[in-house]
């Protein structure tokens, strides 16, 4: 587990690394890291490449930006998983991510932001199926 709760703080159980501490607000591929979740980015969390890919077991965002979904659409991929580099911490949350340097013996990638990027357009996730 990753520092003291705060009152802003979330849960985020992930498997194979355990439960973890993240901001509420925060993007959930830099909580991830933070966390000792070894998830990789390879286009600097910008939704173009899906590295960052996760599935949800539980407390899965009914929001998700454009970039998002274009890029998910664009992979086939839409309604399967999620990226983490699109996604803000809210409440608690289940997970698995799928690809990680440990996995993959890819380098990480780029930092992403401290902001989603690019600037989300949110829409609702039960439009997108």
């Amino acid at each position: 587990m990753l520092g003291d709760m705060t009152l802003n703080s979330v849960q985020i159980t992930v498997e194979g690394y355990g439960t973890l501490q993240a901001q509420e607000g925060e993007r959930l591929v830099l909580a991830l890291e933070r966390g000792g979740v070894d998830i990789l980015h390879r286009c600097g969390g910008v939704a173009r490449c899906t590295t960052c890919r996760v599935q949800f077991t539980a407390g899965e965002p009914s929001t998700m930006s454009l970039a998002e979904h274009d890029k998910l659409a664009e992979k086939e991929l839409l309604g399967q998983v999620r990226l983490s580099c699109q996604i803000v911490c809210r409440g608690e949350m289940g997970l698995t991510p799928l690809q990680t340097v440990r996995s993959s013996g890819l380098e990480a990638g780029k930092t992403p932001a401290e902001e989603i990027q690019p600037e989300p357009e949110w829409m609702p996730r039960e439009t997108v199926d």
